[in-house]
């Protein structure tokens, strides 16, 4: 079985998923950040494909960065200034060819991720 990377983000203030948030993919190597894909996320909240397909796939560490701001500016939510939440990095580590789920339950204040199925 080949890794590979997906996410899935809900809106848990409106109880829904987050349509249309900008997600980045980059590979950390030491100081080095490497940006590999942008995609922003369907009606589901998931992407249409594959954060990190299988034919891509490789040990090490990596960050998704959400852009919440700008979704949150998008589906109308007043901003403070600054906006508490913006840009949320999530750094981690894939560490097997297995199949790796990094969701991400958003709010205006408040975010958590896990390891999913």
């Amino acid at each position: 079985m080949s890794g590979y990377l997906t996410t899935h983000v809900l809106d848990t203030a409106r109880g829904c998923p987050a349509s249309g948030l900008k997600i980045d993919l980059y590979k950390i190597d030491g100081e080095t950040r490497t940006k590999i894909i942008s995609l922003v996320t369907n009606a589901d909240g998931r992407t249409d494909q594959q954060i990190l397909p299988a034919d891509q796939f490789e040990v090490g560490t990596y960050e998704l960065v959400f852009h919440a701001g700008d979704y949150l500016d998008a589906i109308g939510i007043p901003p403070e200034e600054p906006r508490f939440l913006d840009v949320i990095p999530l750094r981690f580590g894939m560490s097997d060819a297995s199949h790796y789920h990094v969701p991400l339950l958003l709010s205006p204040f408040g975010y958590s991720t896990y390891r999913g199925s």
